[in-house]
């Protein structure tokens, strides 16, 4: 991670902050407004290192634990303040994820209670999906 982003991280303390230009180095372009940071930028530069181990080591906690030299509850609790630093991501399924949106759609309404594990199942079911398809 570059020294420079790590000072700013710093020097920002945790507080909200907005980049207002944007220079593209191989194209020396710069463009100029007001762009928000996504959440993970906004963390201090040994969080973003952490995170990328993590992901980097596929979510293996014991890979983190050789990584780091730290037991998994030290593990476990570092993931648990990162994870309460960054906000909730709503993924939306792109238009064409319609399958796993009628799936997603269906857990939401079991959840809720609108419809019974039973009904869900057969909701699911491969079979009934293509019988209601072939019968429109």
């Amino acid at each position: 991670m570059p020294a420079d982003w790590d000072a700013l991280t710093r020097l920002t303390g945790g507080a909200l902050f907005e980049i207002e230009r944007v220079r593209l180095v191989s194209q020396d372009i710069a463009i100029e407004g007001r762009f928000t940071p996504p959440a993970l930028a906004t963390l201090p530069a040994d969080d973003q290192v952490f995170v990328a181990a993590f992901v980097r080591s596929h979510g293996s906690i014991k890979q983190m634990e050789q990584l780091f030299g730290v037991s998994y509850p030290t593990i476990k609790n570092r993931l648990n303040r990162i994870a309460a630093a960054l906000p909730f991501m709503d993924v939306q399924p792109s238009a064409g994820d319609a399958g796993e949106s009628s799936v997603s759609s269906i857990l939401d309404r079991l959840e809720r209670g609108e419809v019974s594990a039973a009904e869900a199942v057969s909701e699911l079911s491969p079979t009934r999906s293509r019988k209601e398809s072939s019968h429109e």
